[in-house]
């Protein structure tokens, strides 16, 4: 894999990506039991761009590769193969990325004070000169996400989820990166705590001019949050486009089965197309397209070939056999 340069409207674009984990048995085991080795391929050829300044949401239900796609963005798995190109910054080097993991508290040491949490990347990057300077920087952040400059004090167990939360995003701050990478970091709070914290990420993209990856299993944070949405199953983007245009009119069956899991007051008894079984196995994932064992409008065609991705004239991107552009 190779990093480059992207195009100036893009802060970040992927192309070709693949990750494969090897998940075999070990040694021991495989030669006692005749087991070959076993590959686990979390992300398969997928390529998006991610508009700067804006936020593009990767969404999919648990273990279509979404949260591999996020540590591959920040350098914490490497990809077997394809590239990533981030834009430059200001200095003309790449942007500087960070994450917000899911789980604040997993997240955050629990044996540090919050200011040592906060403080520790702006120490390392060397990005103030003296002690006073780190803790005015560390008060700074405190109050840009809606604590106070004495939590520093305390320990992340003193604070309630959300809180933590905001923690976590004041660490990813203090690096002052340009692209952050949020990993689900709401879904883990209660609704109204998610609304909150989801309104102080928009307010901070705005105020800073910051470029998200939103990595989500729930469309309605994702329409909230996004420019474009990318729908991801079984390791593979199906479906992306404009966020309005997508929830407007969604091609791909998959997305349709996404969008009507969201409550709707109106019409609550609405005619719903319903995908049959569970998402399948990604040690053996089906023939042809992925999800044509769960699709109610399959062929015969859809079992034997792999979809190619084609961008339609409304600029949306969709595998499927049976999208007409119309």
């Amino acid at each position: 894999m190779t990093a480059m340069t992207a195009h100036k409207t893009s802060a970040l674009s992927v192309d070709g990506l693949v990750k494969t984990f090897d998940v075999s048995a070990p040694w021991l085991n495989r030669v006692v039991e005749r087991k070959p080795r076993q590959y686990l391929q979390a992300v398969n050829d997928i390529s998006f761009e991610v508009p700067l300044g804006g936020c593009l949401s990767l969404v999919g239900e648990s273990g279509c590769g979404k949260s591999t796609v996020a540590r591959l963005v920040t350098g914490l798995y490497r990809a077997n193969s394809g590239e990533m190109r981030f834009a430059p910054g200001e200095d003309g080097k790449p942007l500087s990325a960070q994450m917000i993991f899911q789980d604040p508290y997993a997240s955050l040491n629990p044996r540090w004070r919050v200011k040592n949490i906060i403080a520790e990347p702006i120490r390392e990057l060397k990005l103030r000169n003296t002690a006073a300077e780190i803790d005015e920087r560390v008060a700074e952040l405190l109050k840009t996400v809606g604590l106070s400059a004495s939590d520093g004090d305390k320990f992340p167990h003193e604070f309630s989820g959300g809180q933590r939360q905001r923690i976590s995003i004041a660490r990813a701050l203090a690096s002052e990166p340009r692209f952050l990478v949020c990993d689900e970091p709401t879904s883990a709070l209660d609704v109204s705590v998610q609304a909150q914290v989801l309104n102080l990420m928009r307010r901070l993209q705005d105020e800073f001019g910051l470029t998200y990856l939103f990595i989500s299993h729930d469309m309605s944070v994702v329409r909230h949050m996004s420019d474009r949405i990318a729908v991801m199953y079984l390791g593979r983007i199906v479906e992306e486009g404009e966020t309005e245009e997508l929830f407007a009119k969604p091609r791909h069956p998959y997305t349709q089965m996404l969008l009507q899991t969201i409550p709707n007051i109106e019409k609550p008894h609405r005619d719903r197309v319903v995908a049959a079984g569970e998402v399948p196995s990604p040690l053996k994932p089906p023939s042809g397209c992925t999800f044509h064992p769960r699709c109610p409008m399959a062929t015969a065609q859809c079992a034997r070939e792999l979809p190619a991705v084609r961008t339609l004239a409304s600029g949306t991107r969709v595998a499927c056999h049976l999208v007409q552009d119309a």
